[in-house]
């Protein structure tokens, strides 16, 4: 089905669109726009296309988990790599899961949970060579949608969009309004501006949306008390896993504008978004109870807790212009009414982790930052280490080492002498 706003604005007519509107002639101008369709694939191509591959070369890398000394690197869009991890000193990659439409991971004993477009689907990784599909959750993501095209019983799911060529279009320039995502509906695709497509990234377009691992501070997917949290859209999915196996899809709750984040701690979790930070209660683990909600300026909002403080990056980027550059140290001693405590410029901050007190911040462009942050007060003032020359996207510190990918790479570092961290080793991304 396709976004409501089309019919709404456009008209085409012999190939050309027209957006009338009621302001003066003297307003009415003509444009050159980029015009793309989407391009579908059925459930059964997008079924037939999962399965486990040999090793692959990261391209593009997208978020990282970690779980009994294997890492799992999600290739956006595409898959998951997985990585033998045992001597970080030179960890070796094993395979590449192939998932179409994947771009989050969970896992619980020997299950791993990964989204396929519009399902959730199971396999078993007990055979790190052999990882089969057990199982599969169908329809679950059904807010899932690209540029406003959901899913179509017969055409099937918006998996690419093609330049088709130029469109000419007539224009009231005083009431001309953008969507959100930089382009207008325009017949059976969208246009964009001759510089917006040339920005324009097929990736982003169709993104959405026992024990377990540890995944990073940009995770979309978590587990807790047997139950699988992911975010949907403006909402969260909440799956019973109790047995790995079989997964039961339960509730499904609204979080409000732009949720973006998932981050679990000693019962409650804790979700990020555009606008702020939400805490729920767990207890219930079907039913989430909303405790508190901390709102800032709209920005992208990773956030990580330790202690007494949630630990939050706001950034801009994508669809966060709007926002501000700075880490947030926020006092959660009382869940109910969390409050800000110190803010922090940063250049652009991304993930971040923290593990007894240290503090790691991929802060983008500026490379990756640690620092003491024993002292919530004074934690610019205790940087540890700064690696510059790298663009830092997000990090996991686990037991003294601390993995982190970045733009052009999988950064590994020991930090069990935190005066001294040391590169351990560097897996490379080979941009396509």
């Amino acid at each position: 089905m396709k976004n409501k706003y089309s019919l709404r604005s456009l008209l085409v007519l012999s190939g050309v669109c027209f957006i009338f509107s009621n302001c003066s002639d003297k307003c009415v101008v003509t444009n050159t726009y980029v015009y793309y369709e989407p391009v579908y694939s059925t459930s059964a191509e997008i079924k037939a296309a999962i399965g486990f591959k040999p090793v692959q070369a990261i391209s593009n890398a997208g978020k990282i988990y970690f779980k009994d000394d294997i890492l799992f690197i999600n290739e956006i869009g595409d898959g998951i790599h997985i990585i033998d991890n045992h001597n970080p000193s030179s960890p070796i990659p094993l395979g590449f899961l192939n998932i179409p439409g994947n771009y989050d991971l969970s896992i619980i004993n020997n299950t791993l949970y990964a989204d396929s477009y519009i399902d959730l689907v199971a396999f078993d990784i007990s055979n790190l060579q052999n990882i089969k599909e057990i199982n599969r959750v169908e329809g679950l993501f059904n807010h899932y949608n690209s540029l406003g095209y959901y899913a179509d019983p017969v055409k099937g799911i918006v998996t690419n969009w093609k330049e088709v060529g130029n469109v000419t279009i007539e224009e009231n320039d005083c009431t001309t309004q953008f969507e959100t995502w930089g382009g207008m509906y325009c017949g059976d695709g969208v246009a964009f501006s001759l510089l917006a497509s040339s920005n324009f990234d097929v990736k982003s377009a169709v993104s959405p949306g026992g024990t377990t691992g540890i995944g990073g501070s940009l995770a979309r997917f978590t587990i807790a008390n047997n139950f699988l949290y992911a975010i949907d859209n403006f909402n969260m999915d909440i799956v019973d896993v109790t047995t790995p196996s079989d997964p039961k899809a339960k509730t499904e709750i609204p979080l409000g504008w732009a949720p973006e984040t998932l981050f679990p701690h000693n019962g409650n979790l804790f979700v990020g978004t555009r606008l702020g930070m939400q805490i729920f209660d767990l207890a219930t683990p079907e039913n989430p109870t909303l405790l508190s909600t901390f709102s800032h300026v709209l920005s992208c909002d990773p956030v990580v807790v330790e202690g007494d403080y949630a630990y939050v990056t706001l950034f801009t980027g994508n669809m966060c212009n709007q926002g501000v550059n700075e880490l947030q140290v926020i006092n959660i001693k009382d869940l109910t009414a969390p409050t800000i405590v110190k803010t922090y410029p940063m250049t652009n901050p991304h993930g971040l982790g923290i593990d007894n007190g240290t503090l790691f911040i991929c802060d983008g462009t500026d490379g990756l930052k640690v620092y003491n942050a024993s002292d919530v007060n004074k934690i610019q003032e205790n940087q540890l280490a700064h690696y510059k020359d790298m663009t830092a996207v997000d990090i996991i510190p686990f037991e003294n080492i601390a993995m982190m990918i970045g733009a052009d790479g999988l950064y590994q570092y020991d930090y069990s002498d935190i005066q001294n961290i040391k590169l351990l080793s560097k897996i490379a991304i080979e941009k396509q």
